[in-house]
Protein backbone atom coordinates (compact mmCIF):
# COMPACT_ATOMS: atom_id res chain seq x y z
CA UNK A 1 0.00 0.00 0.00
CA UNK A 2 1.22 3.51 -0.82
CA UNK A 3 0.72 6.69 1.23
CA UNK A 4 -0.56 9.92 -0.31
CA UNK A 5 2.91 11.47 -0.19
CA UNK A 6 4.46 8.44 -1.91
CA UNK A 7 1.91 8.62 -4.71
CA UNK A 8 2.50 12.36 -5.17
CA UNK A 9 6.23 11.73 -5.36
CA UNK A 10 5.74 9.01 -8.02
CA UNK A 11 3.46 11.35 -9.98
CA UNK A 12 6.17 14.02 -10.05
CA UNK A 13 9.17 11.78 -10.73
CA UNK A 14 7.69 8.90 -12.79
CA UNK A 15 4.15 9.54 -14.03
CA UNK A 16 4.30 6.58 -16.44
CA UNK A 17 4.77 4.19 -13.50
CA UNK A 18 1.75 5.75 -11.75
CA UNK A 19 -0.39 5.23 -14.84
CA UNK A 20 0.69 1.57 -15.02
CA UNK A 21 -0.24 1.13 -11.37
CA UNK A 22 -3.68 2.68 -11.94
CA UNK A 23 -4.34 0.49 -14.97
CA UNK A 24 -3.27 -2.60 -13.03
CA UNK A 25 -5.62 -1.65 -10.20
CA UNK A 26 -8.45 -1.14 -12.71
CA UNK A 27 -7.93 -4.65 -14.07
CA UNK A 28 -7.91 -6.08 -10.56
CA UNK A 29 -11.05 -4.16 -9.60
CA UNK A 30 -12.81 -5.39 -12.73
CA UNK A 31 -11.79 -8.97 -11.90
CA UNK A 32 -13.03 -8.58 -8.31
CA UNK A 33 -16.31 -7.08 -9.57
CA UNK A 34 -16.84 -10.09 -11.84
CA UNK A 35 -16.16 -12.48 -8.95
CA UNK A 36 -18.55 -10.60 -6.67
CA UNK A 37 -21.24 -10.64 -9.38
CA UNK A 38 -20.74 -14.36 -9.87
CA UNK A 39 -21.10 -14.99 -6.13
CA UNK A 40 -24.20 -12.78 -5.96
CA UNK A 41 -25.74 -14.74 -8.84
CA UNK A 42 -25.05 -18.01 -7.02
CA UNK A 43 -26.68 -16.67 -3.84
CA UNK A 44 -29.72 -15.44 -5.77
CA UNK A 45 -30.33 -18.77 -7.49
CA UNK A 46 -33.15 -20.93 -6.16
CA UNK A 47 -35.50 -23.64 -7.36
CA UNK A 48 -37.73 -21.08 -9.12
CA UNK A 49 -35.08 -19.46 -11.32
CA UNK A 50 -32.58 -22.28 -11.85
CA UNK A 51 -32.25 -26.06 -11.91
CA UNK A 52 -31.48 -26.22 -8.20
CA UNK A 53 -33.77 -28.68 -6.36
CA UNK A 54 -36.36 -27.29 -3.91
CA UNK A 55 -34.57 -29.02 -1.03
CA UNK A 56 -31.60 -26.68 -1.52
CA UNK A 57 -33.70 -23.57 -0.81
CA UNK A 58 -33.67 -24.15 2.94
CA UNK A 59 -35.30 -21.41 5.01
CA UNK A 60 -35.00 -18.99 2.09
CA UNK A 61 -37.55 -20.92 0.06
CA UNK A 62 -39.10 -18.47 -2.44
CA UNK A 63 -42.80 -17.79 -2.54
CA UNK A 64 -44.50 -20.14 -4.98
CA UNK A 65 -45.11 -18.48 -8.33
CA UNK A 66 -46.72 -20.55 -11.02
CA UNK A 67 -45.48 -20.20 -14.60
CA UNK A 68 -49.04 -20.73 -15.81
CA UNK A 69 -51.22 -17.84 -16.88
CA UNK A 70 -54.58 -17.17 -15.24
CA UNK A 71 -57.40 -18.89 -17.09
CA UNK A 72 -60.11 -16.59 -15.78
CA UNK A 73 -62.07 -19.55 -14.43
CA UNK A 74 -63.24 -19.77 -10.83
CA UNK A 75 -61.31 -22.17 -8.58
CA UNK A 76 -62.73 -25.63 -7.92
CA UNK A 77 -64.87 -27.86 -10.09
CA UNK A 78 -66.10 -26.26 -13.31
CA UNK A 79 -69.67 -26.22 -14.58
CA UNK A 80 -70.58 -29.59 -16.04
CA UNK A 81 -67.75 -31.36 -14.23
CA UNK A 82 -68.87 -34.67 -12.77
CA UNK A 83 -67.79 -34.77 -9.13
CA UNK A 84 -66.36 -37.78 -7.35
CA UNK A 85 -67.76 -38.89 -4.02
CA UNK A 86 -68.36 -42.07 -2.05
CA UNK A 87 -71.02 -44.04 -3.92
CA UNK A 88 -73.23 -46.86 -2.70
CA UNK A 89 -72.07 -50.40 -3.37
CA UNK A 90 -74.39 -52.50 -5.52
CA UNK A 91 -73.69 -55.64 -3.48
CA UNK A 92 -72.90 -54.80 0.16
CA UNK A 93 -70.99 -57.43 2.15
CA UNK A 94 -73.41 -57.32 5.07
CA UNK A 95 -77.08 -56.32 5.30
CA UNK A 96 -78.59 -55.54 8.69
CA UNK A 97 -82.41 -55.20 8.57
CA UNK A 98 -83.95 -52.60 10.90
CA UNK A 99 -87.54 -53.46 11.80
CA UNK A 100 -90.29 -51.01 12.58
CA UNK A 101 -92.95 -52.42 14.94
CA UNK A 102 -95.01 -49.40 15.86
CA UNK A 103 -96.20 -46.07 14.50
CA UNK A 104 -95.81 -42.72 16.28
CA UNK A 105 -99.61 -42.91 16.72
CA UNK A 106 -99.03 -46.09 18.79
CA UNK A 107 -100.52 -48.42 16.13
CA UNK A 108 -99.00 -51.94 15.96
CA UNK A 109 -97.08 -52.47 12.69
CA UNK A 110 -95.66 -55.94 13.41
CA UNK A 111 -97.77 -57.67 10.78
CA UNK A 112 -97.89 -54.82 8.24
CA UNK A 113 -95.94 -55.64 5.01
CA UNK A 114 -92.87 -53.54 4.11
CA UNK A 115 -93.63 -51.00 1.39
CA UNK A 116 -90.02 -49.87 0.71
CA UNK A 117 -86.59 -49.41 2.28
CA UNK A 118 -84.47 -46.36 3.08
CA UNK A 119 -80.89 -47.64 2.88
CA UNK A 120 -77.70 -46.15 4.29
CA UNK A 121 -74.26 -47.74 3.85
CA UNK A 122 -71.21 -47.52 6.10
CA UNK A 123 -67.82 -48.28 4.58
CA UNK A 124 -65.66 -49.69 7.35
CA UNK A 125 -62.33 -51.44 7.57
CA UNK A 126 -62.70 -55.05 8.69
CA UNK A 127 -60.62 -56.23 11.61
CA UNK A 128 -57.13 -56.79 10.16
CA UNK A 129 -56.13 -60.44 10.58
CA UNK A 130 -54.24 -63.07 8.69
CA UNK A 131 -56.27 -66.05 7.49
CA UNK A 132 -54.53 -69.38 7.94
CA UNK A 133 -55.17 -72.11 5.37
CA UNK A 134 -54.00 -75.61 6.23
CA UNK A 135 -53.37 -78.10 3.45
CA UNK A 136 -53.76 -81.68 4.68
CA UNK A 137 -52.01 -84.08 2.37
CA UNK A 138 -53.46 -87.58 2.64
CA UNK A 139 -50.99 -90.39 3.18
CA UNK A 140 -52.04 -93.91 2.22
CA UNK A 141 -50.33 -97.28 2.15
CA UNK A 142 -50.95 -99.20 -1.04
CA UNK A 143 -52.47 -102.65 -0.22
CA UNK A 144 -51.07 -104.02 -3.44
CA UNK A 145 -47.38 -103.07 -3.25
CA UNK A 146 -47.07 -101.71 0.29
CA UNK A 147 -45.64 -98.39 -0.80
CA UNK A 148 -46.67 -95.09 0.80
CA UNK A 149 -48.58 -92.69 -1.45
CA UNK A 150 -48.98 -89.01 -0.59
CA UNK A 151 -51.12 -86.27 -2.17
CA UNK A 152 -48.96 -83.44 -3.64
CA UNK A 153 -49.16 -79.97 -2.13
CA UNK A 154 -50.14 -77.02 -4.37
CA UNK A 155 -47.34 -75.27 -6.19
CA UNK A 156 -45.62 -72.73 -3.95
CA UNK A 157 -46.56 -74.48 -0.69
CA UNK A 158 -43.06 -75.62 0.22
CA UNK A 159 -42.66 -75.28 3.99
CA UNK A 160 -44.53 -76.53 7.06
CA UNK A 161 -45.39 -72.88 7.87
CA UNK A 162 -45.03 -69.95 5.47
CA UNK A 163 -46.53 -66.62 4.38
CA UNK A 164 -48.72 -66.51 1.29
CA UNK A 165 -47.93 -64.68 -1.95
CA UNK A 166 -50.44 -61.88 -1.37
CA UNK A 167 -49.04 -61.12 2.08
CA UNK A 168 -45.47 -61.08 0.76
CA UNK A 169 -46.64 -58.92 -2.13
CA UNK A 170 -48.03 -56.45 0.40
CA UNK A 171 -44.61 -56.34 2.11
CA UNK A 172 -42.89 -55.58 -1.21
CA UNK A 173 -45.47 -52.91 -2.02
CA UNK A 174 -45.13 -51.17 1.35
CA UNK A 175 -41.34 -51.19 1.22
CA UNK A 176 -40.87 -50.06 -2.39
CA UNK A 177 -43.92 -47.89 -3.02
CA UNK A 178 -44.28 -46.16 0.35
CA UNK A 179 -40.61 -46.37 1.41
CA UNK A 180 -41.28 -48.01 4.78
CA UNK A 181 -37.93 -49.36 6.05
CA UNK A 182 -37.84 -53.10 6.78
CA UNK A 183 -37.61 -52.78 10.56
CA UNK A 184 -40.54 -50.33 10.70
CA UNK A 185 -42.53 -52.55 8.33
CA UNK A 186 -41.94 -55.46 10.69
CA UNK A 187 -43.34 -53.36 13.52
CA UNK A 188 -46.34 -52.27 11.41
CA UNK A 189 -47.26 -55.90 10.66
CA UNK A 190 -46.96 -56.77 14.33
CA UNK A 191 -49.20 -53.85 15.36
CA UNK A 192 -51.90 -54.44 12.73
CA UNK A 193 -51.95 -58.21 12.33
CA UNK A 194 -50.56 -59.45 15.63
CA UNK A 195 -47.88 -61.54 13.97
CA UNK A 196 -44.13 -61.11 13.90
CA UNK A 197 -42.46 -60.99 10.51
CA UNK A 198 -38.66 -60.82 10.37
CA UNK A 199 -36.62 -58.31 8.39
CA UNK A 200 -35.08 -61.26 6.55
CA UNK A 201 -38.55 -62.32 5.33
CA UNK A 202 -39.25 -58.82 4.04
CA UNK A 203 -35.93 -58.63 2.20
CA UNK A 204 -36.43 -62.12 0.78
CA UNK A 205 -39.80 -61.05 -0.66
CA UNK A 206 -38.11 -58.14 -2.45
CA UNK A 207 -35.32 -60.40 -3.68
CA UNK A 208 -37.84 -62.90 -5.04
CA UNK A 209 -39.77 -60.13 -6.80
CA UNK A 210 -36.57 -58.68 -8.29
CA UNK A 211 -35.56 -62.05 -9.76
CA UNK A 212 -39.02 -62.92 -11.07
CA UNK A 213 -39.62 -59.64 -12.91
CA UNK A 214 -36.43 -59.89 -15.00
CA UNK A 215 -38.58 -60.84 -18.07
CA UNK A 216 -40.68 -57.72 -17.43
CA UNK A 217 -37.57 -55.52 -17.49
CA UNK A 218 -36.40 -57.02 -20.78
CA UNK A 219 -39.81 -56.46 -22.38
CA UNK A 220 -39.92 -52.93 -20.93
CA UNK A 221 -36.58 -51.99 -22.51
CA UNK A 222 -37.75 -53.25 -25.91
CA UNK A 223 -41.08 -51.42 -25.59
CA UNK A 224 -39.38 -48.13 -24.70
CA UNK A 225 -36.97 -48.39 -27.64
CA UNK A 226 -39.99 -48.63 -29.99
CA UNK A 227 -41.79 -45.54 -28.62
CA UNK A 228 -42.21 -42.29 -30.53
CA UNK A 229 -41.33 -39.98 -27.61
CA UNK A 230 -39.30 -40.70 -24.46
CA UNK A 231 -38.65 -38.54 -21.41
CA UNK A 232 -35.33 -39.04 -19.61
CA UNK A 233 -33.72 -37.79 -16.42
CA UNK A 234 -31.16 -38.84 -13.82
CA UNK A 235 -30.49 -38.13 -10.15
CA UNK A 236 -27.78 -38.92 -7.64
CA UNK A 237 -28.19 -41.87 -5.26
CA UNK A 238 -25.97 -42.34 -2.23
CA UNK A 239 -25.02 -45.98 -1.70
CA UNK A 240 -22.02 -47.80 -0.19
CA UNK A 241 -20.54 -44.42 0.79
CA UNK A 242 -20.35 -43.56 -2.91
CA UNK A 243 -22.47 -41.56 -5.33
CA UNK A 244 -24.33 -43.67 -7.87
CA UNK A 245 -26.97 -42.50 -10.34
CA UNK A 246 -30.61 -43.44 -10.79
CA UNK A 247 -31.60 -43.11 -14.47
CA UNK A 248 -35.24 -42.94 -15.53
CA UNK A 249 -36.89 -43.28 -18.94
CA UNK A 250 -40.62 -42.64 -19.11
CA UNK A 251 -43.75 -42.40 -21.20
CA UNK A 252 -47.37 -41.95 -20.12
CA UNK A 253 -47.68 -45.73 -19.71
CA UNK A 254 -44.12 -47.01 -19.12
CA UNK A 255 -41.44 -46.33 -16.53
CA UNK A 256 -37.88 -47.63 -16.39
CA UNK A 257 -35.42 -47.09 -13.54
CA UNK A 258 -31.83 -48.23 -13.54
CA UNK A 259 -28.91 -47.72 -11.13
CA UNK A 260 -25.36 -47.22 -12.37
CA UNK A 261 -22.13 -45.79 -10.98
CA UNK A 262 -21.86 -43.43 -13.97
CA UNK A 263 -24.10 -40.60 -15.08
CA UNK A 264 -23.23 -40.37 -18.80
CA UNK A 265 -23.23 -42.53 -21.90
CA UNK A 266 -21.50 -45.48 -20.21
CA UNK A 267 -24.60 -45.96 -18.05
CA UNK A 268 -27.05 -45.18 -20.85
CA UNK A 269 -25.41 -47.70 -23.17
CA UNK A 270 -25.53 -50.26 -20.37
CA UNK A 271 -29.32 -49.96 -20.10
CA UNK A 272 -29.54 -50.43 -23.90
CA UNK A 273 -32.55 -48.19 -24.54
CA UNK A 274 -31.14 -45.12 -26.30
CA UNK A 275 -28.71 -46.96 -28.66
CA UNK A 276 -31.76 -48.53 -30.38
CA UNK A 277 -34.11 -45.55 -30.06
CA UNK A 278 -35.04 -43.59 -33.20
CA UNK A 279 -37.87 -41.39 -31.90
CA UNK A 280 -37.60 -38.07 -30.02
CA UNK A 281 -35.84 -37.90 -26.66
CA UNK A 282 -36.95 -35.16 -24.24
CA UNK A 283 -34.29 -34.12 -21.71
CA UNK A 284 -32.71 -31.22 -19.85
CA UNK A 285 -29.74 -30.61 -22.20
CA UNK A 286 -27.39 -32.96 -20.31
CA UNK A 287 -24.81 -33.29 -23.10
CA UNK A 288 -24.48 -37.15 -23.11
CA UNK A 289 -28.11 -37.39 -24.31
CA UNK A 290 -27.16 -35.45 -27.44
CA UNK A 291 -24.68 -38.15 -28.47
CA UNK A 292 -27.50 -40.51 -29.48
CA UNK A 293 -28.72 -40.70 -33.07
CA UNK A 294 -32.33 -39.66 -32.54
CA UNK A 295 -34.40 -36.48 -32.54
CA UNK A 296 -34.15 -34.36 -29.42
CA UNK A 297 -36.46 -32.08 -27.47
CA UNK A 298 -35.26 -29.77 -24.70
CA UNK A 299 -37.20 -29.16 -21.50
CA UNK A 300 -38.64 -25.66 -21.63
CA UNK A 301 -39.38 -25.63 -17.90
CA UNK A 302 -35.60 -25.38 -17.44
CA UNK A 303 -35.46 -22.58 -20.01
CA UNK A 304 -38.26 -20.67 -18.27
CA UNK A 305 -36.44 -20.86 -14.93
CA UNK A 306 -33.21 -19.61 -16.51
CA UNK A 307 -35.11 -16.77 -18.20
CA UNK A 308 -36.68 -15.82 -14.86
CA UNK A 309 -33.20 -15.50 -13.38
CA UNK A 310 -31.97 -13.34 -16.24
CA UNK A 311 -34.82 -10.83 -16.18
CA UNK A 312 -35.26 -10.74 -12.39
CA UNK A 313 -31.61 -10.74 -11.31
CA UNK A 314 -29.83 -9.30 -14.35
CA UNK A 315 -32.61 -7.11 -15.80
CA UNK A 316 -32.35 -8.67 -19.29
CA UNK A 317 -35.41 -7.34 -21.13
CA UNK A 318 -35.15 -9.88 -23.96
CA UNK A 319 -35.41 -12.73 -21.42
CA UNK A 320 -38.82 -11.51 -20.25
CA UNK A 321 -40.03 -11.35 -23.87
CA UNK A 322 -38.75 -14.87 -24.58
CA UNK A 323 -40.38 -16.14 -21.38
CA UNK A 324 -43.79 -14.79 -22.46
CA UNK A 325 -43.34 -15.96 -26.04
CA UNK A 326 -42.61 -19.57 -25.10
CA UNK A 327 -45.67 -19.71 -22.82
CA UNK A 328 -47.91 -18.11 -25.45
CA UNK A 329 -46.55 -20.46 -28.11
CA UNK A 330 -47.30 -23.48 -25.92
CA UNK A 331 -50.84 -22.26 -25.16
CA UNK A 332 -51.47 -21.91 -28.89
CA UNK A 333 -50.09 -25.38 -29.69
CA UNK A 334 -52.15 -27.06 -26.95
CA UNK A 335 -55.32 -25.74 -28.57
CA UNK A 336 -54.57 -27.45 -31.89
CA UNK A 337 -55.91 -30.85 -32.91
CA UNK A 338 -53.74 -31.22 -36.02
CA UNK A 339 -50.11 -30.51 -36.79
CA UNK A 340 -49.35 -26.85 -37.42
CA UNK A 341 -49.00 -25.67 -41.01
CA UNK A 342 -45.95 -23.61 -42.11
CA UNK A 343 -48.23 -20.55 -42.26
CA UNK A 344 -49.22 -21.06 -38.61
CA UNK A 345 -45.62 -21.49 -37.47
CA UNK A 346 -44.09 -18.56 -39.39
CA UNK A 347 -45.23 -15.68 -37.10
CA UNK A 348 -44.05 -17.54 -34.00
CA UNK A 349 -40.65 -18.28 -35.53
CA UNK A 350 -40.31 -14.66 -36.61
CA UNK A 351 -40.88 -13.42 -33.05
CA UNK A 352 -38.47 -16.04 -31.73
CA UNK A 353 -35.68 -14.89 -34.06
CA UNK A 354 -36.34 -11.20 -33.34
CA UNK A 355 -35.98 -11.79 -29.60
CA UNK A 356 -32.78 -13.78 -30.16
CA UNK A 357 -31.34 -10.86 -32.14
CA UNK A 358 -32.29 -8.47 -29.36
CA UNK A 359 -30.62 -10.75 -26.86
CA UNK A 360 -27.36 -10.86 -28.81
CA UNK A 361 -27.38 -7.07 -29.15
CA UNK A 362 -27.56 -6.82 -25.36
CA UNK A 363 -24.95 -9.56 -24.85
CA UNK A 364 -22.45 -9.36 -27.74
CA UNK A 365 -19.57 -11.78 -27.89
CA UNK A 366 -16.10 -10.16 -27.68
CA UNK A 367 -14.40 -9.96 -31.08
CA UNK A 368 -11.06 -11.03 -29.67
CA UNK A 369 -10.11 -12.16 -26.18
CA UNK A 370 -8.04 -9.53 -24.32
CA UNK A 371 -5.29 -12.07 -23.68
CA UNK A 372 -4.44 -15.22 -25.52
CA UNK A 373 -5.51 -18.09 -23.30
CA UNK A 374 -5.82 -21.78 -23.86
CA UNK A 375 -9.32 -23.10 -24.47
CA UNK A 376 -12.51 -21.31 -25.38
CA UNK A 377 -13.50 -17.93 -23.97
CA UNK A 378 -16.05 -18.35 -21.21
CA UNK A 379 -19.54 -17.10 -22.02
CA UNK A 380 -21.95 -15.43 -19.64
CA UNK A 381 -25.14 -17.17 -18.55
CA UNK A 382 -27.13 -15.06 -21.01
CA UNK A 383 -24.77 -15.84 -23.89
CA UNK A 384 -24.90 -19.57 -23.13
CA UNK A 385 -28.70 -19.56 -23.16
CA UNK A 386 -28.84 -17.51 -26.36
CA UNK A 387 -26.39 -19.91 -28.02
CA UNK A 388 -28.56 -22.85 -26.99
CA UNK A 389 -31.72 -21.19 -28.33
CA UNK A 390 -29.92 -20.59 -31.64
CA UNK A 391 -27.87 -23.76 -32.11
CA UNK A 392 -30.62 -26.12 -30.89
CA UNK A 393 -33.68 -24.24 -32.13
CA UNK A 394 -35.37 -27.35 -33.53
CA UNK A 395 -34.99 -29.12 -30.18
CA UNK A 396 -36.15 -26.09 -28.15
CA UNK A 397 -39.23 -25.69 -30.38
CA UNK A 398 -39.88 -29.39 -30.93
CA UNK A 399 -43.33 -28.95 -29.37
CA UNK A 400 -44.16 -26.40 -32.09
CA UNK A 401 -43.13 -28.67 -34.96
CA UNK A 402 -44.87 -31.76 -33.49
CA UNK A 403 -47.89 -31.31 -31.21
CA UNK A 404 -47.29 -34.80 -29.76
CA UNK A 405 -44.02 -33.58 -28.21
CA UNK A 406 -44.40 -32.24 -24.64
CA UNK A 407 -43.38 -28.67 -23.80
CA UNK A 408 -41.39 -29.81 -20.76
CA UNK A 409 -39.68 -32.87 -19.34
CA UNK A 410 -41.98 -32.86 -16.31
CA UNK A 411 -43.02 -36.49 -16.79
CA UNK A 412 -39.45 -37.69 -16.24
CA UNK A 413 -38.91 -35.25 -13.37
CA UNK A 414 -42.07 -36.45 -11.64
CA UNK A 415 -41.07 -40.09 -12.08
CA UNK A 416 -37.60 -39.54 -10.65
CA UNK A 417 -38.67 -37.23 -7.83
CA UNK A 418 -39.63 -40.19 -5.64
CA UNK A 419 -35.96 -41.17 -5.20
CA UNK A 420 -35.43 -37.95 -3.23
CA UNK A 421 -38.29 -38.91 -0.93
CA UNK A 422 -36.78 -42.38 -0.51
CA UNK A 423 -33.37 -40.94 0.37
CA UNK A 424 -34.87 -38.43 2.82
CA UNK A 425 -36.44 -41.34 4.71
CA UNK A 426 -33.55 -43.81 4.69
CA UNK A 427 -30.57 -41.62 3.82
CA UNK A 428 -28.96 -44.10 1.44
CA UNK A 429 -28.95 -47.65 0.14
CA UNK A 430 -26.70 -49.96 2.11
CA UNK A 431 -25.72 -51.99 -0.95
CA UNK A 432 -25.69 -51.48 -4.70
CA UNK A 433 -27.77 -54.65 -5.05
CA UNK A 434 -30.39 -53.14 -2.75
CA UNK A 435 -30.56 -50.06 -4.98
CA UNK A 436 -30.92 -52.28 -8.07
CA UNK A 437 -33.74 -54.23 -6.37
CA UNK A 438 -35.52 -50.97 -5.64
CA UNK A 439 -35.09 -49.66 -9.21
CA UNK A 440 -36.46 -52.76 -10.95
CA UNK A 441 -39.37 -53.25 -8.54
CA UNK A 442 -40.25 -49.57 -8.74
CA UNK A 443 -40.23 -49.81 -12.56
CA UNK A 444 -42.74 -52.65 -12.28
CA UNK A 445 -45.02 -50.85 -9.80
CA UNK A 446 -44.97 -47.53 -11.69
CA UNK A 447 -45.74 -49.19 -15.03
CA UNK A 448 -48.54 -51.24 -13.48
CA UNK A 449 -50.14 -48.08 -12.10
CA UNK A 450 -49.79 -46.19 -15.39
CA UNK A 451 -51.45 -49.08 -17.24
CA UNK A 452 -54.37 -49.20 -14.82
CA UNK A 453 -53.49 -52.56 -13.27
CA UNK A 454 -54.29 -53.59 -9.72
CA UNK A 455 -51.02 -53.03 -7.86
CA UNK A 456 -51.38 -55.76 -5.23
CA UNK A 457 -52.45 -58.35 -7.80
CA UNK A 458 -49.53 -57.36 -10.04
CA UNK A 459 -46.89 -57.68 -7.33
CA UNK A 460 -48.49 -60.93 -6.10
CA UNK A 461 -48.19 -62.33 -9.63
CA UNK A 462 -44.51 -61.31 -9.61
CA UNK A 463 -43.96 -63.13 -6.30
CA UNK A 464 -45.50 -66.24 -7.86
CA UNK A 465 -43.26 -65.95 -10.93
CA UNK A 466 -45.94 -64.70 -13.37
CA UNK A 467 -45.25 -60.96 -13.84
CA UNK A 468 -47.24 -59.07 -16.43
CA UNK A 469 -45.40 -57.84 -19.53
CA UNK A 470 -45.74 -54.15 -20.42
CA UNK A 471 -47.80 -52.97 -23.34
CA UNK A 472 -45.88 -50.63 -25.67
CA UNK A 473 -47.07 -47.06 -25.95
CA UNK A 474 -46.62 -44.33 -28.54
Amino acid sequence: MFTRDQLLDIAKTNPEALIDMILTLQDQLQLFAQKVKKLEDQVNKNSRNSSKPPASDGLKKPKPKSLRKRSGKKPGGQKGHKGHTLEKAEKPDHIIPLSVTSCPCCADLSNVPVSSYDCRQVFELPEPKLEVTEFQSEIKICPKCGQTAKAPFPEGVNAPVQYGSRFRGMLVYMQNQHFIPADRLSQLVSDLYGTSVSVATILDASRRSYNNIAPFEGALINALADCKVLNADESGVRTVKKLYWLHSVSTESLTFYGVHEKRGTLAMDHFNIFPNFKGRLIHDFWKPYLSYDCDHGLCNAHHLRELVFLFEQQQQAWANKMFNLLLAMNDFVRQQCNQLTPEQKTPWLKQYHEILSEGWEANPLPEKPPKKKRGRTAKTKAQNLLARFGDYEDSVLAFLHDIDVPFTNNLAEQDIRMIKVRLKISGCFRTVLGAEHFARIRSYLSTARKQGRNILESITAAIEGNPFLPVASS
